[in-house]
């Protein structure tokens, strides 16, 4: 809920937050287009503009305002840009667009309630989600259904997953001194787990025997992981030694300090890779790097990316695709393959 002197303009937000819970999202997407639609609810307020009466051209002058807004805290400032030419202090395209979707998200909650009110959100042209291989039958079942896509939004560069070398990999596992600790970046490394993922196992979702874990993964999708040898005997070690005796069902407890026995918490994970970064040196080294790391290893092993999409847990392929791309052992090979047979030629 919205808080503060001008909160009583701003029901609507508040109304529409318990509609996205009601509908069983995520508790933290709803936290995430709650701060979003805050600071459209404080711009507005500084604007002079209620809800009621927002359109196009109010959309307009919000984003022009996000982009140049300076991100309190951020290191550099306004006198250091990227290689790209943004400045260090700006708010990202992909959280600005988030906000626009919070706010279109918001006003098709007011249209499904009133059919005459006109959404100020403007839709663009259909997304075309194929590509060349898929109009013919080999990837029909890639297609994703077409969505509109707000004429408004912000384009997005399209980055690369960075995955972690081999040795800076060897050297981060080699920081790690507990068997939790170990067993925590194994799942990540070994078995390619979010480190959501890796916090709501349950000890019973963990099968040493069969080596198999049962994960809880994006919108509650339910997958079974293979466990690696290794990690399944680390996790067998934690349980039998090292875990602190606690009724809860959580496999990874807090091992030390008033809160001995608890679940571990996404800050306190956090905090490990913090540390282990700057005793490693290895400032690359957070939790979703050796999941890119595992990605990274399948694709160059040439695993089929069926395969690799069950393994990582992604609702569409097209997001497990973008780890072909991360393949320099096979990029290379097959260059330097190609390279010998011109020279041959000649």
């Amino acid at each position: 809920m919205l808080a503060g002197p001008s909160a009583g303009q701003f029901v609507l937000v508040d109304e529409y937050l318990a509609h996205l819970a009601d509908r069983n999202y995520s508790p933290k997407t709803v936290r995430a287009y709650g701060y979003d639609l805050l600071a459209f609810c404080r711009w507005l307020a500084s604007e002079d503009v209620s809800l009621g009466v927002v359109t196009t051209e109010t959309l307009l002058k919000f984003l022009h305002a996000c982009r140049e807004a300076k991100v309190p805290g951020r290191r550099g400032g306004s006198n250091v840009v990227t290689l790209s030419g943004r400045r260090m202090d700006q708010y990202a395209a992909t959280t600005i667009n988030r906000r626009l979707a919070a706010i279109s998200g918001l006003f098709t909650f007011v249209t499904m309630r009133d059919p005459e009110f006109v959404n100020p959100v403007p839709k663009g042209r259909e997304a075309r989600w194929r590509v060349a291989g898929e109009r013919s039958g080999m990837l029909a079942h890639t297609i994703r259904r077409p969505k509109n896509r707000s004429s408004l939004r912000l384009r997005e560069p399209r980055r690369l997953p960075k995955a972690l070398s081999q040795t800076q990999a060897a050297e981060l596992l080699a920081s790690f001194h507990t068997w939790r600790d170990r067993a925590i970046a194994g799942l990540m490394l070994y078995c390619g787990l979010r480190s959501a993922e890796v916090l709501g196992l349950n000890v019973a979702d963990a099968d040493i025997g069969g080596r198999w874990a049962s994960v809880i993964g994006k919108g509650a999708r339910q997958r079974r992981v293979p466990l690696d040898a290794d990690v399944a005997s680390v996790i067998q070690v934690y349980l039998l030694a090292e875990r602190p005796e606690s009724a809860e069902r959580r496999l990874f407890l807090v091992a030390k300090g008033p809160n001995r026995g608890r679940p571990l918490t996404a800050a306190g994970l956090r905090t490990i890779f913090r540390y282990h970064r700057a005793v490693s040196g290895i400032i690359a080294a957070h939790p979703h790097a050796l999941r890119h790391t595992f990605g990274t290893a399948l694709a160059e092993a040439g695993v089929d990316l069926a395969v690799m999409q069950a393994l990582l847990g992604h609702a569409h392929v097209d997001t497990t695709a973008r780890y072909i791309h991360l393949a320099p052992a096979h990029v290379k090979a097959e260059f330097d393959a190609a390279r010998s047979r011109i020279r041959a030629q000649q």
